[in-house]
């Protein structure tokens, strides 16, 4: 059973032991650690600046890290430990036995010309799929979803403003990509400086999601565990991280 993840609502599927799953850590924002098999991905460090002035500075132990912009947001990687490889090109690489695609999209609604280019990175760890949207803001096309699939874990920003996805945008792209998990990410926190973020909550989001009659569960810490067998056989199950051991004392 996946932890904190399915609830008593949700069946248990067949084990399958070959498959050891992959841990998710949230670090804020859109900066998640991927763990799984001894391998560790880091995805969008930033600097604690603005909506994530109150964070602590995501410099973890990574072995990879994938960037979605070079916004100080999404790709603030100097000084990160351990050497690790950055990935901050469109493009297909194999790395630690693993196939990581960036898949270019934009960061704003005018096909790049306010904020650039974004990176869309999908891979696949623990036997589960991911795909984390970054801070897209463009509608997904037919060729984009062709090389996006359908994934088992999806990371998909909320928060809106010209740079990212608003609430509707999300859902609209939660239909397109019909994951089985779909985390938010890029929305007013609590470790945000409130006067220099313009991004909403997760509250407009987390409603629409409910009256679509999703499963829609907060969850009590920053981290769980997703093994393929848990995963619903139809549906997406949203979860939201909590974000109160995150934030600097």
């Amino acid at each position: 059973m996946i932890s904190q993840v399915l609830d008593s609502q949700i069946p248990t599927f067949a084990q399958n032991q070959s498959t050891q799953g992959v841990t998710i850590e949230w670090l804020g924002h859109s900066a998640f650690l991927f763990t799984s098999n001894g391998v560790r991905v880091l995805s969008n460090p930033f600097s604690p600046i603005g909506c994530t002035a109150n964070f602590r500075s995501p410099e973890v132990q990574a072995d990879l890290v994938t960037i979605s912009s070079r916004l100080l947001d999404e790709g603030a990687a100097a000084g990160l430990p351990n050497n690790p490889q950055l990935m901050v090109e469109a493009g297909v690489y194999d790395l630690k036995g693993i196939e990581f695609q960036g898949i270019k999209t934009f960061h704003d609604r005018n096909q790049g010309r306010r904020f650039g280019d974004n990176l869309v990175w999908k891979w696949t760890q623990g036997g589960v799929r991911i795909l984390h949207l970054g801070g897209i803001a463009s509608p997904i096309g037919i060729e984009q979803k062709i090389l996006m699939g359908t994934p088992d874990v999806a990371l998909i920003p909320i928060g809106g403003t010209a740079k990212t996805y608003n609430p509707q945008e999300a859902m609209e792209a939660i239909k397109i990509l019909n994951p089985k998990i779909m985390i938010p990410t890029q929305y007013l926190t609590t470790g945000a400086d409130k006067g220099k973020c313009e991004l909403v909550g997760v509250e407009e989001f987390l409603k629409l999601a409910k009256e679509a009659e999703m499963n829609v569960q907060t969850l009590s810490g920053n981290k769980l565990t997703i093994k393929p067998q848990d995963l619903p056989p139809k549906g997406t199950l949203i979860r939201v991280f909590n974000e109160q051991n995150l934030l600097v004392s």
